[in-house]
């Protein structure tokens, strides 16, 4: 989508329908990398296509993967158990998950990697990734704290015990886990503190690791032993994306509308996201977000309807996401009514105001995919909500403008 903004019309109904949400981005760049690491061929159905997939799929082509794409939701990859260093830097957008678990998997390269990204992605951290790296024996680094990396791969590792500090993200500890499973002996992972970003996510890693046939085993809250012994070749069907479907949960209740999914079954942590909604307009005055961050932006819009105040703690972590998302849904927030939203430290405040206080406004998306769609509820409520740089929401969702018209709500582009 190529336009510069995009209007909502409120609906001023409800909104029925069926629509059927994007493959999990999670999933889909988990199973993508496995089956690189795989020998033999793997099916990936039912898989996102966007952005951050892209990215990775393209990677894995640049580092000699066979990466085949027969239809909209399907890759069929198929690997050797090795990786070759691409020729040139790799770019990967503002792809985290592709950024931090490619940092990872690079060690098993036969030279050196280079791994960039837009200058989003440069400003976000992957220093406590090299560090764990460097534990394992692999030679890795990134000068400002941020991607470009380096990673001098050499086919291998030889540590057999890493400790990460995973408050930052829980993606340093999937990418660990995942180049874990190549070592030539048992690998322990551990954390340091008890500090970590979604927890729920490495549930995901485990499991699609276990999928392409390695052994990883929990031990106690902050260890994992991963047995070597690699990845087999494996199909593997992605289930929807539950971030993505919190969008349209809201949706739902904001207008009193039935909004059909196909499906209520979600492993991964922002379908926990799912009860609150249907608290609407009655959410509690706190809720605690770090488990379930990316449903984070999404409840703050739904909270600007809600019958009384709502405070989000433990969300500072998102404050290294695409953007600064705490900031920036206490700015755009605030240009709809003035006092909607403030940033009280690292929590954000959501203050409901008299549906008098409401105004016209044309929102910054800081290109981050979850501003604009999370901020795009508020439009269902409220006329003259313009939404810029809407094409933002390709990075994981490119058909959200679409599937919200298919539920007939009037969408006027600009440029």
């Amino acid at each position: 989508m190529t336009m510069a903004a995009l209007t909502i019309t409120p609906p001023g109904r409800p909104l029925r329908g069926r629509v059927a949400p994007p493959g999990s981005k999670s999933i889909t760049n988990r199973a993508l990398l496995l089956a690189a690491l795989a020998r033999g061929t793997s099916r990936i159905t039912g898989a996102l296509k966007s952005d951050d997939t892209r990215h990775m799929a393209n990677a894995l082509r640049a580092m000699g993967v066979a990466v085949e794409e027969p239809d909209a939701t399907a890759f069929i990859v198929t690997g050797s158990g090795a990786l070759r260093a691409p020729a040139e830097p790799v770019f990967l957008g503002n792809a985290g998950t592709a950024t931090r678990f490619l940092t990872a998997a690079a060690a098993l390269a036969d030279g050196p990697v280079v791994l960039t990204g837009d200058a989003h992605m440069q400003k976000r951290p992957i220093a406590p990734l090299v560090a764990a790296l460097a534990a394992l024996g692999v030679e890795a680094s990134a000068p400002t704290g941020c991607p470009p990396v380096t990673v001098q791969g050499r086919g291998g590792f030889a540590g057999e015990a890493v400790t990460v500090d995973a408050g930052l993200s829980s993606q340093y500890v999937s990418a660990l886990l995942m180049l874990a499973a190549c070592g030539a002996k048992p690998v322990r992972v551990s954390l340091a503190g008890d500090a970590i970003g979604a927890r729920g996510y490495i549930d995901l890693t485990v499991a699609a690791m276990r999928r392409f046939g390695a052994m990883v085993a929990q031990e106690g809250a902050a260890a994992w032993l991963v047995q070597p012994g690699g990845y087999r070749a494996a199909d593997l069907h992605v289930e929807p994306d539950a971030s993505a479907a919190t969008y349209l949960w809201a949706a739902e209740v904001l207008t009193g509308g039935a909004i059909d999914l196909g499906t209520e079954s979600f492993t991964q942590p922002d379908a926990q996201a799912h009860a609150l909604i249907r608290l609407f307009p009655h959410l509690p005055a706190e809720i605690e977000g770090s488990q379930m961050q990316d449903a984070v932006p999404t409840l703050a819009a739904l909270a600007a309807f809600n019958a009384t105040p709502v405070r989000f703690t433990g969300i500072a972590n998102l404050r290294v996401k695409e953007c600064d998302r705490v900031a920036a849904m206490a700015t755009e927030l605030s240009r709809i009514a003035p006092g909607l939203a403030v940033e009280v430290g690292d929590d954000l405040l959501v203050t409901p105001q008299p549906r008098e206080a409401f105004r016209p406004a044309r929102i910054e998306t800081y290109a981050d995919h979850r501003i604009a769609m999370s901020l795009a509820l508020v439009g269902l409520m409220v006329p003259g909500v313009t939404i810029l740089d809407p094409g933002c929401v390709a990075k994981t969702y490119p058909d959200y403008w679409r599937d919200l018209e298919s539920l007939g709500v009037a969408l006027q582009p600009e440029g």
